[in-house]
């Protein structure tokens, strides 16, 4: 098929079309808002469900009830409507149902602007909502990759029965730029065996997330926590960069690892040995392959749209093996490639000197 010049927002609605999506739900928020536009010309003209709920808490509870049922489901928002479906996401964590999440994300803490961000790292990687559960998170630079990483999301949470995440900063999701969809996907003739639509003769399937006895929820976590080990061991992908040779490692996801990779280029045409590695899976995270790098590393670069929220995996997974250093924009402001060139050289010349065993430079 052909390339298209494609908005991010519409090219992962149709994206999600195509993957067979049989029910949307969602709410209204910049910077977002074109994908629940267009779900809503597109569903219904496909004789799909398409609801656009009163609140972010209903939209997160519609998921629910009808990712029950064993159709391809999902929700879009951003930031803050995000933080309002904590407890929904929780409840489908807890019940192994598969559903998708597409987060554009703003600018915060609190309702903070429409502008570009990488805010939510925290609340989606680290768990959104309660209790001992991870998600699936995928990070697009491209609406290539925002495409290719929708269809991918469908896949893997009917795969694992887990919430998987798209997650973009507002960039992505607005800019334009040549991609191709993928043809349309038929949807399922017959729901999976767990879902809840109809007994028919068997035992009737039961989805909750509810285990009053303490000692029943202990063996649902520890075997949650075994399904969680197995997606980590076979799930961890990412995009490397001008790596051979590279004794500094650049890493940064999104819009920071796409203005990451032209410094990269830049440093590298002066002269110094850098390379990027952009994570493309957030959860599971790419440690063993950063752990790797940092055995023969001088340093690494951190590079951001907040204040630095990736920075604390990177430093597990470097594990002290050599320094960290960080380099963030927050509130909306997108770093530029020479900032992020000035962060790079920096590194390189204090790396080099503690190499040398020379006092550190001075500083104001």
């Amino acid at each position: 098929m052909a390339k298209e010049l494609l908005k991010g927002n519409v090219a992962i609605a149709e994206a999600a079309v195509r993957a067979g999506l049989e029910a949307y739900f969602g709410y209204p928020i910049t910077p977002q808002t074109e994908l629940l536009e267009h779900m809503a010309k597109r569903m219904p003209e496909l004789g799909r469900a398409f609801v656009q709920a009163e609140s972010e808490v209903a939209a997160i509870n519609m998921v629910y009830g009808a990712a029950s049922t064993g159709k391809r489901v999902m929700t879009s928002s951003s930031s803050p409507g995000i933080s309002l479906m904590q407890e929904g996401l929780s409840y489908i964590a807890g019940s192994e149902v598969p559903a998708v999440i597409v987060d554009v994300m703003r600018g915060g803490p609190g309702l903070g602007n429409i502008a570009p961000s990488q805010s939510d790292y925290f609340q989606m990687v680290k768990s959104a909502g309660h209790g001992d559960y991870k998600q699936i998170v995928l990070a697009p630079a491209t609406v290539q990759e925002a495409i290719d990483l929708t269809m991918l999301a469908f896949d893997l949470a009917d795969k694992y029965r887990t919430i998987a995440t798209v997650l973009l900063d507002g960039n992505i999701g607005q800019l334009m730029e040549p991609a191709e969809l993928p043809p349309m996907h038929e949807l399922r003739k017959e729901p999976p065996a767990w879902a809840v639509a109809g007994a028919k003769g068997r035992k009737k399937n039961v989805i909750s997330s509810i285990h009053l006895q303490p000692e029943e929820l202990e063996t649902f976590n520890r075997q949650l926590q075994a399904k969680l080990k197995i997606i980590a061991a076979n799930e961890v992908r990412y995009k490397e960069y001008m790596l051979e040779g590279a004794e500094l490692i650049v890493v940064g996801f999104g819009t920071a690892g796409r203005v990451a990779q032209t410094a990269v280029k830049l440093a590298r045409s002066q002269g110094i040995p850098v390379g990027l590695l952009r994570p493309i899976t957030l959860w599971p995270f790419p440690e063993e392959r950063l752990s790797q790098l940092a055995d023969e590393a001088r340093g690494f670069l951190v590079v951001e749209m907040n204040m630095g929220q990736m920075l604390d995996d990177v430093k597990i997974a470097v594990a002290g093996q050599c320094p960290v250093d960080f380099y963030g924009r927050t509130g909306g402001v997108v770093p530029l490639p020479d900032e992020v060139f000035a962060a790079i050289a920096k590194l390189d010349q204090a790396t080099l000197r503690a190499q040398l065993g020379a006092a550190p430079l001075a500083t104001a």
